[in-house]
């Protein structure tokens, strides 16, 4: 794919919307919408790669409550024809359709590659690639589990999606001011995983959230590791205009 003259891709991820409580959820999610109504005039495609909200599980009928201004500014941007994907995450990787048939946004549960300008993408959140963790590579295959899935929604969405915030609550603390550090290439899993794949294919550009750390780390002369950061600590995000993808922090020269 080639980009229209003038235009660019964006990539963000880990919103954490939801978190640590709702006046800050509420103004992470006005500055989300500012951010997009911003890139709108320029952007071909956005990425959203995972972690979004901070819980997320889809009843066939029922959505978690509030977002409404995020998704109001999804459908808005699908709307004009801009492009918009998302990638389902650790923490809302319960999505069954709402995204697709309500905004018009695919969502993706792995890993994808595309093609830019003759620059190779891989693209995913990140959670469960590279060597270790096994722990939560067990844990996601049963909650991925069509079982596993059909036996929660048994449960009534109150009831569910409690459940689910009070064990995201169990998990790494996400908070303004401790910030997560880069451990090396040797201790770093989605580097490690990135290695890997460059052994299989030539990759110029692997995109990952999850370990909230904004980075750009070149791999060799041709390959960059990318992390996302997040916009609880950041409101960082990468750009790509056709030749060159940076790094940038929202509301910062």
């Amino acid at each position: 794919m080639n980009l229209p003259e003038g235009k660019k891709i964006y990539f963000a991820s880990d919103f954490h919307l939801g978190i640590p409580n709702r006046e800050s959820s509420l103004a992470r999610e006005k500055r989300l919408c500012a951010w997009l109504d911003e890139i709108k005039n320029d952007a071909a495609y956005i990425f959203l790669v995972g972690d979004i909200f901070d819980v997320w599980f889809e009843y066939r009928n029922v959505v978690p409550k509030g977002f409404t201004r995020f998704f109001g500014k999804l459908a808005e941007l699908t709307d004009s024809g801009i492009h918009v994907e998302a990638f389902t995450g650790n923490h809302d990787l319960w999505m069954r359709g709402y995204f697709e048939e309500e905004l018009n946004i695919p969502v993706h549960h792995n890993a994808i590659t595309r093609t830019f300008n003759g620059k190779k993408f891989l693209i995913a959140h990140g959670d469960g690639l590279g060597p270790g963790d096994h722990g939560y590579k067990f844990i996601k295959k049963i909650f991925r589990s069509p079982i596993s899935q059909w036996l929660y929604r048994r449960l009534h969405p109150d009831t569910g999606v409690g459940m689910a915030g009070w064990f995201s609550r169990l998990g790494p603390k996400h908070v303004d001011g401790e910030e997560e550090q880069f451990l090396g290439p040797e201790k770093e899993w989605l580097v490690q995983y990135a290695y890997d794949m460059l052994k299989k294919e030539p990759i110029n550009y692997f995109i990952f959230g999850h370990r909230h750390i904004a980075i750009e780390y070149p791999l060799t002369a041709t390959s960059t590791y990318v992390n996302l950061g997040d916009w609880i600590r950041y409101d960082s995000y990468a750009v790509y205009d056709g030749h060159n993808l940076s790094l940038k922090f929202y509301g910062k020269k």
